[in-house]
């Protein structure tokens, strides 16, 4: 048998150490096919329109087909579950939100599939922020005036929704809770009709999406009391937030994140969060979510993870003084 002298073995180690370097570089081929990103919600929403804008980014990016299906039903769970489902190859992203990450598993005795451990966490994508809205003709201009007429009406107030386990109807809970007000919930089957509720004075406040409210706000028909984002929002900067108009730790932002069926490869987890850090940071992207009403955010798979845990004991606490159930 002929033996390789020792230089030559080393030789032929070093070529194919070279050949390999490029491949290992270049990371994962992912994607190699069209993707699908499943929306638990109905075309039209924050969570539709967000995820819409950073699919025709990642197009663009990665020059593969970004598909966006809406999967809707049972309050996201029905989508959830089919992210759940999937094939762990990064053929489908879950577009999740607070809701199906946080605060479904407390309003369901049963879920169909785990929020912490059924998924591979990507990224935050999004985040948006309530208002404190009251009817233009309504005698507060701040919160504490508010707060000092609502403690004179016999039967106390009410607030509206756009229904029952939603973040403005939780707000509303934890907003009674800490200012120790009198305040009925009035659950709609959404904005739509939530809002011809406040500005006809069947409501006479509501803790909302400022997306669905600054058509109305910048109208001049419904006031901006303050913000429940921890600091002020680029597009009412002169509204304070809850803590400025004097109610203390009362911070409540609806977010976006991006997840993969559990198993998915960490490489495709890894590279999915860096195309959505770069998008991320493109003025033109954070000029467009604002427009929409929300901020971009980009953050790193464990961040996502743990950001979320926190989210799940805020909102246990806020679930559990509503009394709110959806079965």
């Amino acid at each position: 048998m002929t033996r390789l002298r020792p230089w030559i073995i080393a030789a032929l180690a070093a070529c194919a150490a070279a050949t390999l370097q490029p491949a290992a570089a270049q990371g994962p081929a992912w994607p190699e096919a069209p993707v699908h990103i499943v929306v638990p919600f109905s075309a039209g929403g924050a969570a539709d329109v967000l995820t819409r804008i950073l699919a025709e980014r990642l197009q663009d990016k990665f020059g593969k087909s970004f598909i966006v299906e809406n999967r809707t039903g049972a309050g996201g769970n029905i989508g959830m579950e089919a992210i759940k489902l999937a094939p762990p190859d990064g053929s489908l992203i879950g577009s999740a939100t607070i809701g199906t990450l946080t605060i479904n598993q407390y309003l369901f005795s049963k879920l169909s599939y785990d929020p912490a451990a059924d998924y591979a966490y990507v990224s935050m994508i999004w985040e948006n922020c309530n208002a404190f809205v009251v009817a233009a003709k309504h005698p507060a201009h701040t919160v504490q005036e508010f707060l000092a007429w609502s403690r004179k009406q016999p039967q106390g107030v009410n607030y509206g929704s756009a229904g029952v386990g939603t973040t403005p109807h939780l707000a509303g809970e934890l907003f009674r809770h800490r200012t120790g007000i009198n305040a009925t919930h009035v659950p709609f089957r959404g904005a739509a009709q939530s809002m011809p509720a406040l500005l006809g004075g069947q409501t006479d406040f509501a803790i909302d999406n400022i997306a669905s409210y600054m058509p109305l706000i910048r109208a001049g028909q419904v006031r901006a009391l303050a913000v429940t984002c921890p600091t002020r929002w680029p597009t009412l900067p002169d509204v304070p937030t809850m803590a400025e108009a004097g109610v203390p730790d009362f911070v409540v932002t609806s977010w976006g994140a991006f997840v993969l069926p559990k198993g998915t490869p960490q490489p495709i987890v890894d590279k999915l969060a860096a195309a959505i850090k770069a998008i991320a940071a493109d003025p033109a992207v954070q000029k467009r979510f604002l427009d929409t009403g929300a901020r971009t955010v980009a953050t790193t798979p464990r961040e996502t993870m743990a950001f979320a845990e926190r989210e799940r004991v805020k909102w246990k606490e806020v679930v559990t003084l509503s009394g709110a159930k959806l079965d």
